[in-house]
């Protein structure tokens, strides 16, 4: 039921960004990183116009990767990932709504052309985030798993966190943007098909997305922005306003050795700046900024993140698992002195 109510707000009640109520499902432009920026000026104008997102999740490091998009709509982040992933790469995007697939596969010989692909690196498939198997998805198949502003409208988020998790290989990255409460929106406001279309009335409360993902094995995930939501309409406000939204953007690695809280091993790590657009410094996470050549303490989960995934080869780590010193302290005053407003914290296990 919840689908069909979707599928007809996406098809039928909106037919751009300016038929939005709120301000949930527009990203600001101003915010997106500048690559990203380049990259949509080299994507079809219709594409954007009936795009509908809250952030700009796209990491770095995609070069032959195989990227799954969920929630894909028109299709603008995976042909920014197309591009990115190059013609030896592939990007997957799903989504249940067929007019917002309808403008994806329409631009797909003109996306690749201006790419200059001979063949075709993207596939555009119908279907549910809840079960990506009916898909033909497989097991262990993708190496980023990304999302813009959708997990939030699915009536059954735990089915959609496995299914990313099974689907991921190993040392395999989820990397999201989504709307996000500051507690449990009330259960009377969830049919409302508004409040639900614009991502609203099914956003996770912080805590109970970290305790859906510690359930199905990920115990640790990183915040990489965070930004206070204004819907700007006084008549939603009057509806909701009790909750605070906040648009995220998180990571999260498929690996076996994360830990619930961050334990001290006596581990370093070492950027060596070698990760395109970031000669200077690389941000893990809103609170782990690793300037290049410069060694830094880190936690055990922290470790693992840059030495067990496909950031590897541009990271240096110092130390193993085999003395433990305690649980570790992810904070230090040179930190805090970059991220002046780390109280905004609202979940992970290294904050």
């Amino acid at each position: 039921m919840i689908h069909e109510r979707l599928k007809d707000y996406y098809s039928k009640r909106l037919n751009g960004t300016n038929d939005l109520q709120t301000n949930t499902c527009c990203c600001d432009a101003e915010s997106m990183p500048f690559e990203i920026k380049q990259d949509i000026r080299n994507i079809e104008s219709e594409i954007i116009e009936k795009f509908y997102g809250c952030g700009s999740p796209i990491p770095p490091l995609l070069n032959g990767s195989y990227v799954l998009d969920l929630g894909c709509g028109t299709g603008r982040d995976v042909y920014i990932a197309s591009k990115r992933v190059g013609e030896n790469g592939r990007v997957i995007g799903v989504d249940m709504t067929d007019t917002q697939l309808a403008v994806a596969r329409k631009h797909v010989a003109s996306q690749m052309k201006r790419y200059h692909y001979k063949k075709v690196n993207v596939d555009f498939k119908t279907g549910y985030i809840e079960d990506l198997k009916k898909l033909d998805i497989k097991d262990n198949s993708i190496d980023v798993v990304i999302s813009n502003c959708v997990i939030n409208l699915s009536p059954d988020k735990h089915s959609v966190f496995s299914e990313i998790f099974r689907v991921l290989k190993s040392g395999g990255e989820l990397y999201f943007s989504d709307v996000f409460a500051d507690r449990r929106v009330p259960e009377r406001l969830k049919n409302d098909p508004v409040l639900l279309g614009e991502c609203l009335a099914g956003a996770m409360y912080i805590e109970d997305f970290r305790r859906l993902l510690q359930t199905i094995g990920c115990p640790d995930y990183r915040i990489i922005t965070t930004s206070r939501i204004d819907l700007n309409n006084p008549e939603k406000e009057k509806k909701i306003g009790m909750v605070n939204f906040y648009s995220m953007t998180i990571r999260a690695f498929k690996l076996d050795d994360l830990e619930d809280i961050c334990e001290d091993y006596g581990q370093v790590a070492k950027y060596k700046g070698s990760i395109e657009g970031h000669p200077h410094f690389f941000d893990l996470d809103d609170h782990h900024r690793f300037f290049t050549g410069k060694p830094l303490l880190v936690c055990g989960n922290t470790a693992s993140m840059v030495q067990n995934t496909r950031f590897s080869e541009h990271f240096t780590v110092l130390g193993d698992k085999s003395a433990h010193f305690g649980s570790f302290e992810c904070t230090s005053s040179s930190e805090e002195s970059h991220y002046p407003d780390k109280n905004h914290c609202l979940g992970g296990v290294c904050c």
